[in-house]
């Protein structure tokens, strides 16, 4: 235990450990967690935080985050984004983030730019996923992975009849990326699952109808288009004796397939997005309801808390975008025809992932603290190698931490969020109760009740 100053000390705290929840606090010198202790043996601290009781967690780590995406404008809207969307996440006690980074064109020649960029803006540690929408991406895995990326998306069989720049993904590049994931250590190949035949063929039914509300959204991608293809990720997953990460589940037949190859050894892994735990496609949300694959039903939605429960699933994220309301909107609205053309997305989700878990996970007994602190900080940490640098309270860990007034509330509005886009989410006029009061990214106190005291940049790229 140290006796001298300390840059950095926590007090008064529940302290959510891996071996469990404690009383005490945490102390922190230069950046990185040296004690882990009861109030009275911790030393003194230039910066002294009195959580007043209150949960002491790790940082939130966000898996999946899109900051400036090709059709917002990328790569110049990259550098926009870094700044304003983690500005949100520290304000709603994430603290590490994993971008999806997608181009046409080669990324190795371009990874400097990915990794200045970040450092340059961010107010979070990161790294990124790289996607593979392009038969070259396929050659660049092994150097990719020698960088510190390690984490290869793929979409796979979904958005072949669509005019986005991303060329059709089949098994065959599946098994040759799975093939280089299983060689290399830690890595893991990510998938979007949506049949883009069940799609299509849906789509066209409803649309003849001349419906564009939610639903019908919904409707245009079946639960069994997202089901038939986790069934075949699992096949392949097995197949190439790889690792995989299904990204965004939403179903219940989802939740099922999944299990169904956990239970024969398969390192099939599934996420969910906070989204899909706290909305339905029943809500009268118009456009800022549209994500892909789409909100679900109720029974869905208690099947995939049960999977978080049962430890099926071991991840959440957000699927963060940033766009301006007029962009989601189109100039018609919150409601109308545009529901067809519109991007989907759901922003801004790095903020509100940590009260909604807490209002929807532990006020209502889905979840306890432990668990949700497993599901989205710890457990993202060890499946993409940040683990235990990030991910835990421990001795040796980087002092990235939140506290957590769990009886706090607020109403989610306009005011609320600190992102690009304050003025829609899908969680608007929703009643909160869990908040974060303080944020630590690194050792520094980066948010206190709500006053941000850090400027962009200074943090870190993470190779894994």
């Amino acid at each position: 235990m140290p006796s001298d100053t300390v840059d950095l000390v926590v007090r008064n705290a529940r302290v959510v450990t891996p071996s469990g929840v404690r009383r005490g606090g945490v102390a922190a010198d230069d950046g990185v967690i040296v004690s882990v202790a009861a109030d009275a043996t911790l030393p003194d601290g230039e910066t002294d935080v009195d959580a007043d009781g209150n949960f002491l967690l790790p940082g939130f780590i966000d898996p999946h985050v899109h900051l400036g995406r090709r059709d917002a404008g990328y790569p110049e809207q990259f550098e926009i984004d870094f700044e304003t969307e983690t500005r949100g996440a520290v304000h709603g006690g994430v603290t590490c983030l994993l971008n999806f980074v997608e181009q046409g064109d080669h990324y190795l020649p371009d990874l400097d730019t990915f990794v200045r960029t970040g450092e340059e803006r961010s107010y979070v540690d990161f790294s990124h996923h790289m996607v593979m929408s392009h038969a070259h991406h396929v050659d660049e895995v092994e150097g990719l992975a020698e960088a510190g990326l390690t984490s290869f998306k793929m979409f796979f069989n979904m958005y072949k009849y669509t005019d986005i720049d991303i060329e059709p993904c089949e098994a065959d590049r599946v098994c040759e990326v799975l093939r280089k994931v299983a060689e290399i250590p830690g890595a893991v190949g990510m998938f979007h699952a949506e049949n883009a035949e069940v799609q299509r063929d849906a789509e066209r039914r409803v649309r003849a109808t001349g419906r564009s509300d939610l639903a019908a959204w919904t409707e245009a991608s079946p639960n069994v288009a997202e089901a038939m293809q986790i069934e075949q990720i699992g096949m392949l997953t097995e197949y190439t004796d790889s690792n995989s990460y299904v990204v965004h589940i939403s179903t219940a037949e989802g939740v099922d397939a999944v299990e169904r190859y956990q239970r024969r050894g398969v390192r099939l892994h599934g996420e969910t997005l906070v989204t899909f735990l706290v909305n339905t496609k029943d809500e009268d949300l118009g456009v800022w309801g549209k994500v892909s694959p789409p909100l679900r039903g109720e029974r869905s939605q208690k099947r995939l808390w049960e999977g978080l429960r049962t430890g099926v699933l071991n991840h959440v994220g957000t699927d963060h975008v940033a766009m301006s309301k007029e962009a989601r909107e189109m100039g018609q609205g919150k409601y109308g025809e545009h529901m067809w053309e519109t991007s989907p997305g759901i922003q801004p989700g790095v903020e509100f992932l940590l009260p909604m878990m807490f209002t929807e996970g532990y006020a209502r007994n889905r979840l306890g603290v432990e668990r949700i602190v497993e599901v989205c900080s710890t457990n993202n940490a060890k499946r993409f190698g940040l683990y235990p640098r990030k991910g835990a309270i421990a001795e040796g860990s980087d002092a990235d931490l939140v506290v957590v007034d769990p009886d706090r509330t607020a109403t989610i509005d306009d005011d609320f969020f600190h992102t690009r886009e304050p003025r829609w989410s899908s969680v608007h006029g929703r009643e909160v109760r869990g908040l974060p009061t303080h944020t630590i990214v690194g050792g520094d106190l980066v948010v206190e009740e709500g006053t941000l005291h850090a400027e962009p940049g200074g943090r870190e790229f993470i190779p894994r």
